[in-house]
Formats: structure tokens, C-alpha cells, sequence
């Protein structure tokens, strides 16, 4: 059962809906992740960006998301741990692009598909290996009753996800859910990030906040375990965390953001190439801090 559930928390992550968040319409992003390792000399620091630029089709309310991301991610891997060679695990990086495509349909509901390549290693080498190389691809439903004379606007969606760095050969769920309680107060439900939001007025806003956060890379030179024999070939870390949140409003659309908080599951381990467990490098929950300034419709 646990590691069902880890499995479905990485797909999740990797799914692209790290960026919806319920109500989320990010075009572009600048941030950076900070935590260190509680009774650790471990510490995680990541600088990512990414862009999606919408075109507008003919038909009427149809558009193309082609979307580029980059991740630069320091894992500072300081522990003892029985791992040969342990000089270039501390560095990877990711490159992705993707596409997406939506329409409208009939009474408010919207269809929207994205499908994307990443390359996400260590890049040890110097060069790319087909083992780099991972997929994603989601089909979503939206219900969205976001108009004026809606008093208390919400949106459901619902969708199928499937990603090469889950380890399961099917697509998985997602069921996510907005609405506004009054013109101070919203809330989200679902999944990958939850919130109670209060907006104090249109610059400044306050959350708390239930959310998830992780990476995924290959190892080029796979490193042996000398405890066990077994052969590390991928790294992933999973994060369940809770906090707080503050966002400013430059403008309606330039928008500067604060999360703090502390992980709920702290989850980073060295795999094989079937995605079963070969090492746990950390697992104590620990101080998270995001912040960065997005830009959104």
C-alpha cells in the first residue's frame, strides 16, 4: 500500500499539474525552492522557469499551449550512505516541452489535452542517453462557472494523466475543485495543491496551503549499492507538505509569491530500473520555502 501510494504521488507530480492548481493560468514563472534536511547535512535548492505560449485558433475559443520548462536543481547529498561513487550525484537538470490544446464544449464544460518530452538527468557524460528521455500526456474536463452573474464562481476538473516516471502502465485520476465562499474567500480541493485563501484586498492575498512538490532524474553512470548489491539508476523526491502563503499583485496579471511551510512526507530515494526502492536517502520532515514572481492570464 505505500508504495501504491507513492506511485500515485509521482505521477501526479509529473503530470504537468504541478502548474494548474486548480485555478492556476500561468503563462510564465521564475522561482526558487529552498529546504534543508533536518538531522542532515543534506540540503535541496532548485532554480526553475518555464513559459507557455498560448495561439489562438480559428475556431472560437480553441488555442495551442506550446510550453518550454527548465529546472536546475543542487541536491547537496552530504550523508554517509553506501553508495559507490558518489561524486555527481548532487546535480541534475531537466529540459521539457510540451503542447497543449483546448476547446470549448456545450454549458460551460471546456476539453483540454497535454502531452510532453523531458530530458531529466545528472548529465554526468555530458551528453543525452535515451534513459533521460520521459513522457507525460493528460486529458481534462473543466466545468467552469467563472461568469459575472455567477455569485460564487467555481470550477471542477477532471482528467486522466499518465507519466514513464511513474511505474504504473495506466493512466491515474485527477479530480480537482475551486469556488469562491464570498469576494474575500476561496478555497481548492484536490490534487497537487490544496488552499483556504483569504484576499485582503486586489494587491494582497493570504493562504494556507496542503500541496505537493518533487523531481525525478536519471543517473548516467549507474552506482552500486556495496550493502546490498543492488543498482541505483534513477532519484526521485516526493514532498507532502503544509504551510502558509502570501501572493502580491503587481498588476492583475505580474504577480510576486511567498510560501513557507513544513513537509507532511519527505520522501528521497535512490531507484532501480523497474522503480523499486534500492536506498532511502532522507526521509525526516523539514522546513520548506518557495518563492518567485509569475506572470498569469
Amino acid at each position: 500500500m505505500k508504495n501504491l501510494i507513492f506511485y500515485l504521488i509521482v505521477a501526479l507530480l509529473f503530470s504537468g499539474l504541478y502548474d494548474m492548481q486548480g485555478q492556476n493560468t500561468d503563462l510564465a514563472r521564475i522561482e526558487y525552492t529552498y529546504f534543508p534536511q533536518s538531522d542532515s547535512d543534506n540540503s535541496f535548492r532548485r532554480f526553475r522557469t518555464f513559459a507557455n505560449f498560448p495561439i489562438k485558433l480559428k475556431k472560437e475559443g480553441s488555442y495551442l499551449f506550446p510550453g518550454i520548462e527548465y529546472e536546475n536543481i543542487n541536491f547537496k547529498y552530504e550523508d554517509k550512505a553506501p553508495v559507490t561513487g558518489r561524486e555527481d550525484l548532487d546535480r541534475y537538470q531537466s529540459f521539457t516541452a510540451s503542447l497543449g490544446y483546448t476547446f470549448k464544449m456545450q454549458k460551460n464544460w471546456r476539453f483540454a489535452a497535454t502531452a510532453g518530452v523531458m530530458l531529466a538527468s545528472n548529465f554526468e557524460l555530458g551528453e543525452a542517453l535515451n534513459d533521460d528521455l520521459l513522457y507525460t500526456g493528460s486529458v481534462f474536463f473543466i466545468k467552469d462557472e467563472n461568469g459575472e452573474e455567477n455569485l460564487k464562481p467555481w470550477r471542477l476538473i477532471l482528467g486522466l494523466h499518465y507519466s514513464t516516471t511513474s511505474g504504473m502502465p495506466f493512466p491515474l485520476p485527477v479530480v480537482n475543485y475551486y469556488r469562491e465562499i464570498s469576494p474575500n474567500w476561496s478555497y481548492s480541493a484536490g490534487v497537487p495543491k490544496s488552499n483556504l485563501k483569504y484576499s485582503f484586498n486586489e494587491k494582497h492575498h493570504l493562504q494556507l496551503f496542503a500541496t505537493l512538490d518533487g523531481f525525478f532524474a536519471n543517473i548516467q553512470n549507474n552506482r552500486l549499492m556495496s550493502t546490498t548489491g543492488k543498482v541505483a539508476e534513477n532519484i526521485s523526491m516526493t514532498i507532502v507538505l503544509g504551510g502558509i502563503g502570501y501572493e502580491y499583485n503587481f498588476t492583475k496579471h505580474l504577480v510576486y509569491y511567498l510560501y513557507a511551510g513544513h513537509t507532511i512526507m519527505n520522501d528521497i530515494r535512490l531507484r532501480d530500473g523497474d522503480k523499486d526502492d534500492v536506498y532511502v536517502v532522507n526521509e525526516t520532515n523539514t522546513f520548506y520555502g518557495r518563492s518567485g514572481i509569475k506572470f498569469k492570464i
